[in-house]
C-alpha cells in the first residue's frame, strides 16, 4: 500500500487519487529526503493500518501512502 515516485511530482489530484482522499504530509524524523503523503481522514474512515508505512514513519499510519523522493518532492 505504498506508491513511490522519484522523478516527477504528482498533481494534487493525482496524490488524492492515490491516497483515496484529502492529502496530509507526514514528516519523518531525521529524514528530509522523503515526503510521505497520507489520507487526512484515514483514521476517521477506519482505514486499515499500513504496517510498512508505519515502520517508515515511526508512527501509526493507515491506508494507502504516497512517498515522494528526489525530483518528485513537493516544494
Amino acid at each position: 500500500m505504498i506508491t513511490t515516485l522519484e522523478n516527477t511530482p504528482p498533481t494534487l489530484e493525482e496524490a488524492q487519487e492515490i491516497v483515496g482522499g484529502f492529502v496530509e504530509m507526514v514528516l519523518i524524523p531525521d529524514d528530509t529526503n522523503v515526503q510521505v503523503l497520507v489520507n487526512e481522514e484515514g483514521l476517521l474512515e477506519n482505514l486499515p493500518v499500513n504496517t510498512e508505512a508505519s515502520e517508515l514513519c515511526g508512527q501509526k499510519i493507515v491506508g494507502p501512502v504516497l512517498v515522494l523522493k528526489g525530483d518528485a518532492k513537493w516544494t
